[in-house]
């Protein structure tokens, strides 16, 4: 994954979770998140509708900002998350 400003939001740590389903999606998420300092932004890489809904929508409920969401054609979801604080 490109570490590149997306939507005007460079991340300072990205992580791919492609490969995993829900819950697992934002178990890795989370786990990101709580090794990054506040207010630091994670880059997310993910698929699948579940991931799509569940994993802004748990962010946003703990208290993390939602910066942007790209959509990509190959199924992709790509986000960019500021942890709260």
């Amino acid at each position: 994954m490109n570490s590149q400003a997306i939507a005007g939001a460079v991340p300072d740590q990205s992580i791919d979770v492609t490969a995993e389903i829900c819950p697992m999606t934002f178990v890795h998420v989370r786990l990101a998140l709580d090794r990054l300092p506040a207010a630091a932004k994670l880059a997310v890489l993910l698929r699948g509708d579940e991931a799509r809904r569940n994993v802004p929508r748990t962010a946003i409920e703990q208290g993390h900002q939602l910066l942007s969401r790209e959509d990509h054609s190959d199924g992709t979801t790509l986000l960019v998350i500021q942890k709260k604080g």
